[in-house]
């Protein structure tokens, strides 16, 4: 009897080896190509150019070829994942809550961790160094330089700080200028298209700022931060619930393997500094509630 248990073990677990590279081989067919989408975080040729190592590190690993596309906005983004064109997608808290609270069925899997080891950013508002500007009080009738309507610390959180000031920006300010991106937020402020500008930030030597200075876009020092939020929840990056099961634990496994494996591909490719770790949806449930603050404050101005 126990022999003819251990032989019955033997072909069970033979068996079971066998399914796994079917089950692989299974995926493979049905994914031969993954695609993996960046909002509008940077300037389009600067983000191809940096992360173009990184989709082929993702194709080495998964044995499929993956692509990269730009969206014109995080909207692109979410509606690109719900209509599962989108596999793979790199969002802004406020983005993946948008897409969360509008039914998309996707998963995060690993969020940006900084320099310092948080795992998240602050949303300020910068105004030039040279100006009279000390407060968002002293900015009334001036106009405010905004992000994307889904970016978190280009939109919701400058109007959820503004809201605990009692200030409503489409009254206060004189005109509220949507600019694209976190760097044309800065753009539009050197150039004086706007005062005051929304941004992230997340220590002195990690910010977008620090990040245009060391491309020679902008000057560090010319600017001034005069309000900071509370700690924001990082960046994560999601993919579709519906992947198969395999194809979710390569693909979290090769993020979490490229800062050993391949450093180089990773400092290029990584927002934060530090090696990405696993992340759920609980850390984003405060993105979530400031999402449904922004859909409140809409219908009242509706």
């Amino acid at each position: 009897m126990l022999k003819r248990r251990i032989v019955i073990g033997s072909l069970f677990a033979a068996s079971l080896s066998a399914a796994w590279p079917a089950q692989a081989q299974d995926w493979k067919a049905k994914y031969p190509t993954l695609v993996f989408a960046s909002g509008t975080n940077e300037n389009a040729s600067g983000m191809t150019e940096r992360l173009a190592p990184f989709m082929d590190y993702l194709s080495q690993r998964l044995g499929v070829k993956v692509v990269h596309r730009i969206a014109n906005d995080y909207t692109a983004v979410i509606e690109g994942q719900r209509a599962g064109n989108i596999h793979i997608a790199y969002h802004g808290p406020s983005s993946y809550a948008r897409a969360i609270l509008t039914g998309v069925k996707i998963e995060p899997f690993v969020i940006d961790v900084y320099k310092d080891g948080t795992k998240g950013y602050y949303g300020v508002f910068i105004v030039k160094k040279d100006s009279s500007y000390q407060s968002i009080q002293d900015l009334k009738g001036k106009n405010l330089g905004l992000v994307d309507p889904n970016s978190t610390s280009g939109d919701t959180v400058p109007r959820f700080a503004l809201n605990k000031m009692s200030i409503d920006p489409d009254k206060f300010f004189n005109k509220i200028v949507y600019t694209g991106t976190h760097e044309n937020a800065v753009i539009a402020l050197q150039q004086g298209t706007v005062d005051v500008a929304a941004n992230w930030w997340n220590s002195a030597e990690e910010s977008n700022l620090r990040r245009m200075d060391n491309k020679k876009m902008a000057k560090y020092d010319d600017f001034r931060i005069i309000f900071k939020s509370d700690l924001i929840a990082g960046s994560p990056h999601t993919y579709l619930s519906n992947l198969p099961v395999e194809l979710k634990a390569a693909i979290t496994q090769a993020f979490l393997d490229c800062a050993k494996d391949a450093p180089d591909i990773f400092k290029r490719a990584s927002s934060g500094g530090q090696p990405w770790e696993r992340v759920t949806h609980d850390a984003f449930l405060p993105a979530v509630e400031l999402i449904k603050f922004t859909d409140e404050l809409r219908k009242k101005r509706s």
